[in-house]
């Protein structure tokens, strides 16, 4: 149930749901108090203009991803900890197993294996099924796609069972106690970057940050300030940004909710 409510309450706090609330108020409002309809209406407006601009968006986001960045030249670790929320299963009518935006935690992790940063990754993430027949795990979807990427069976240990980033955590802390491990190189997208990496510590793991898949990156940052295209189009209300600011919304709320249940 905790997970089914994280996924349904923050919707309406996020731009989006919280916007078609306000305007199916506006409907009922509208015959008996057109006023308070008209107001109901314009925060809807309001809110979706403020919210899918790429300012706001740009600096939400930035004000997470740009907490972690990656180092010059990362250290050994006894093993690389890839997080799920990055494949989509080989559904028909799919070829194979697809990545999603942030597909890029695979390849990085793969990435750091070959660079020879730790003899081991681990994969870590279900997928949530809400009742239908279980497919395929995402820690199986990413070993298999670690593997035509010519990463050896060996060097890999598959999590299948972790729902949310707490349960990555504790898992993944079980695999590590097993195998008498401790220092790990936590890969996941640099947005969810420091909801993760306060976790896995409060797990008494010793986790170094390994981020990638940055939304923000500083050359379109310079275009936005020094053209006037930029400044204008910035202004512009776009789903990509509207998209990238739930996002962040959702890890801030996430890091709330984390923290009062003592998980970071």
């Amino acid at each position: 149930m905790f997970l089914f409510l994280s996924k349904l309450l923050p919707l309406l706090i996020y731009p989006l749901g919280l916007a078609c609330l306000l305007m199916g108020l506006s409907l009922v409002l509208l015959w008996r108090r057109p006023a308070w309809a008209a107001l109901s209406l314009s925060l809807a407006l309001a809110l979706l203009v403020l919210s899918s601009n790429s300012w706001t968006a740009t600096a939400l986001v930035r004000s997470l991803e740009w907490r972690h960045l990656p180092p010059a030249n990362l250290p050994w670790a006894d093993a690389i900890v890839v997080l799920g929320g990055s494949i989509k299963p080989a559904t028909f009518p799919r070829p194979w197993v697809d990545l999603a935006e942030e597909g890029d935690r695979v390849l990085h992790g793969v990435r750091l294996y070959q660079a020879g940063k730790a003899p081991l990754i681990i994969f870590s993430g279900g997928r949530i099924t809400w009742g239908s027949p279980n497919p395929q795990s995402e820690a199986d979807d990413m070993v298999e796609l670690a593997t035509a990427l010519g990463v050896p069976a060996a060097a890999m240990v598959k999590e299948p069972r972790s729902l949310n980033t707490y349960e990555n955590a504790r898992e993944v802390k079980t695999i590590l106690r097993d195998r008498r491990l401790n220092r790990i190189l936590l890969v996941t997208s640099a947005l969810h970057m420091p909801r993760s990496l306060a976790i896995f510590k409060k797990q008494g793991i010793v986790a170094t940050p390994a981020p990638t898949d940055f939304q923000i990156v500083a050359d379109s940052l310079t275009l936005a300030q020094t053209t006037w295209q930029g400044r204008l189009l910035s202004w512009v209300p776009q789903t990509d940004n509207l998209h990238s600011l739930t996002r962040g919304l959702k890890e801030y709320v996430g890091l709330v909710i984390y923290r009062l249940k003592g998980w970071l």
